[in-house]
C-alpha cells in the first residue's frame, strides 16, 4: 500500500459537482493515511481539502453552445495551459472530472505528447446517449473511467470503450437524514444550477414560479442553497423578486435545509440526486439553449434526470423546455406540494435507488473510487 509522501496527483474538476467529487477523493486519501501532494484546477470544497487551483475553476464552468462559443479562446488556453503543466510537474497519475470535452481534448493532447501515466476520468461520458461511436476512442485516452451510475460500466464495455468501475456517489455515502413528511411543510428549495448560463436561463423562470407559490401560499418559504461565488448575484436578483428567498452558501447548512423541505425546484443535473438522497419530492426543470433544443429534437424524449434515469422510470416530473414556461413548471410544484401521495410516492421511489446505487448491479458491485486510483498507482512501482 502507498505510504510515500512524494506522490503526486493532477486532478481537475470544472463545475461545482465535480469539485464535490474531488474533495470527497482528496478526504478519502486522507483518511486512508495516504500521503499525496496535490496539483489541478477545482473550486471552493477542493481548496478546503488543501488544493490550490491553478486557475479558477469557473472559466470551465459553462454549459450550452453560445456559453461555450462566447468563452471558446479562453477554454482554449486553460486546456493547453493544463497540459503544459502536467508535462512540467509530470505527476504520478492524472484525474480529470466531468467536464467532459475538456477532459478529453486535454488526454487526447497528452497522449500525443507521449504522457504515459495513468489519466482517469471520474464520471463516465454519456456516450450511451449521445455519441455510441466515440467510447471506442475514450480506450486510447482513459487508463479507467469511474462511473457514478450503477449501469454505465455494462454499457461501457457492450460499447467497446475502456474498463469502466462503478464508484457511487457521496451524496449516497454521506447522505443526511431522510426530509420527514409533516416535520415541516412550509419550506421550497431552489436549485437553478451554478454555471452562469445555467443561472441567466434559470433565474427568470424560478422568480416567476416563486412569485405564483407565493400569491397562492403566502405561508411558504424559500431557500436557495449556491456556491460562494455566485452568491452576490443571486442575492442581487432574488431582492427583485417581491418575495423573501434565504440564499444559503455555507455547504455545512444544506443538510439542514435538505431535511426541513417540503418540496424542491431543481434544475437537472447532479443536484436531483443529493435531493433524491435527502428524500426531498422535487419537480425538475431545464431550459435548453438553442442547440440543445435541437439535440433532444433528434434524440427523443429522453430522460434527463438522474433518479429518473438511475430508476429507469419517470418518477420525477421533468420539464424540458425550449423556452421558458413559469405556468408548466408552477403547475407540476403546486401539484406536488398539494398532494401528499405524490410526495410519499417520491419518497418510496428515492429509497429504491438508493438500493441500487449502494448495491450496484449484480455482476458491477460499488467499489470505492480511491483503491481503484490506488490500484493504478500501485501498479506502476
Amino acid at each position: 500500500m502507498l505510504t510515500s509522501a512524494n506522490r503526486a496527483i493532477f486532478i481537475l474538476a470544472g463545475e461545482a459537482s465535480g469539485d464535490r467529487l474531488g474533495a470527497d477523493l482528496m478526504s478519502r486519501f486522507d483518511q486512508r493515511g495516504v500521503d499525496v501532494e496535490w496539483l489541478g484546477v477545482g473550486g471552493e470544497a477542493m481548496a478546503e481539502q488543501g488544493l490550490f487551483s491553478l486557475f479558477p475553476m469557473s472559466d470551465l464552468s459553462v454549459m450550452g453552445l453560445w456559453d461555450v462559443l462566447a468563452r471558446l479562446p479562453l477554454v482554449f488556453r486553460r486546456i493547453s495551459q493544463t497540459v503544459r503543466y502536467i508535462l512540467d510537474k509530470n505527476p504520478d497519475a492524472v484525474i480529470l472530472i466531468d467536464s467532459q470535452e475538456f477532459s478529453r481534448r486535454v488526454a487526447k493532447r497528452l497522449r500525443a505528447k507521449g504522457f504515459r501515466k495513468p489519466i482517469l476520468l471520474y464520471v463516465a461520458p454519456t456516450v450511451w446517449v449521445y455519441a455510441p461511436e466515440r467510447a471506442r476512442a475514450y480506450r486510447a485516452l482513459f487508463d479507467e473511467v469511474l462511473a457514478i451510475l450503477p449501469f454505465e460500466p455494462k454499457i461501457m464495455r457492450k460499447l467497446g470503450g475502456p474498463k469502466t468501475s462503478y464508484v457511487g456517489h457521496p451524496a449516497v455515502r454521506e447522505r443526511p437524514p431522510a426530509s420527514q413528511e409533516g416535520a415541516e411543510t412550509s419550506v421550497v428549495a431552489l436549485y437553478p444550477g451554478s454555471r452562469a448560463g445555467e443561472l441567466r436561463r434559470h433565474l427568470p423562470l424560478f422568480r416567476e414560479v416563486v412569485r405564483k407559490v407565493r400569491a397562492e401560499r403566502p405561508d411558504m418559504s424559500f431557500v436557495l442553497p449556491c456556491l460562494e461565488a455566485s452568491k452576490r448575484r443571486i442575492e442581487t436578483e432574488v431582492a427583485d423578486w417581491g418575495v423573501p428567498v434565504e440564499v444559503v452558501a455555507d455547504r455545512g447548512k444544506r443538510a439542514g435545509l435538505l431535511a426541513k423541505s417540503a418540496a424542491a425546484l431543481a434544475v437537472s443535473g447532479t443536484a436531483t440526486l443529493e435531493l433524491a438522497v435527502a428524500g426531498v419530492p422535487m419537480v425538475i426543470v431545464y431550459v435548453m439553449d438553442s442547440a440543445q433544443a435541437r439535440k433532444k429534437r433528434q434524440l427523443g424524449n429522453l430522460r434527463s434526470g438522474l433518479p429518473n434515469i438511475i430508476l429507469n422510470e419517470d418518477a420525477v416530473p421533468e420539464l424540458l423546455m425550449e423556452r421558458a414556461d413559469p405556468q408548466a413548471a408552477y403547475e407540476n410544484l403546486d401539484g406536488l406540494l398539494q398532494s401528499a401521495e405524490k410526495r410519499v410516492a417520491q419518497k418510496k421511489s428515492f429509497r429504491r435507488m438508493i438500493d441500487i446505487m449502494e448495491s450496484g448491479e449484480a455482476d458491477e458491485k460499488s467499489q470505492n473510487p480511491e483503491n481503484r486510483i490506488l490500484a493504478h498507482l500501485n501498479s506502476a512501482y
